[in-house]
């Protein structure tokens, strides 16, 4: 069995709230806003854009799949054992959201801590 820090024990989409809510093996519980979890998106693309909205100071154009962006959720599938894989409106669906690193960017001030002060996003 998994680490329960990694092990989701229910899972909730609320469309109408936007939201995705897990609560994990160990009790904790994370409130995904549907709008950060396309934000932080673990796909090479999405991370590609980040790179490059870093490099040129925060600003950037955007172009492709990235300019019709939606945070409609479509379609929501597991991969395995150990990781999500959302369907975008738009179409988008190359992200691979692992358990650990959903629990890694949980939004919350306890989980989020450490990647918010150093400033980057952990890696997928």
């Amino acid at each position: 069995m998994a680490e329960p820090t990694f092990y989701i024990a229910d899972i909730q989409l609320d469309t109408r709230q936007r939201t995705l809510t897990i609560e994990w093996g160990d009790g904790h519980r994370s409130g995904y806003p549907l709008g950060y979890l396309r934000r932080v998106c673990p796909c090479a693309l999405c991370r590609d854009i980040r790179r490059q909205r870093e490099e040129a100071g925060g600003l950037n154009l955007l172009n492709g799949p990235a300019a019709t962006a939606t945070d409609e959720l479509t379609d929501l599938q597991p991969v395995g054992l150990y990781a999500m894989q959302p369907v975008w409106g738009d179409g988008h669906n190359a992200g691979i959201y692992s358990f650990e690193y959903l629990r890694a960017v949980c939004p919350c001030a306890e989980c989020g801590r450490r990647w918010r002060d150093e400033g980057t996003l952990p890696e997928p």
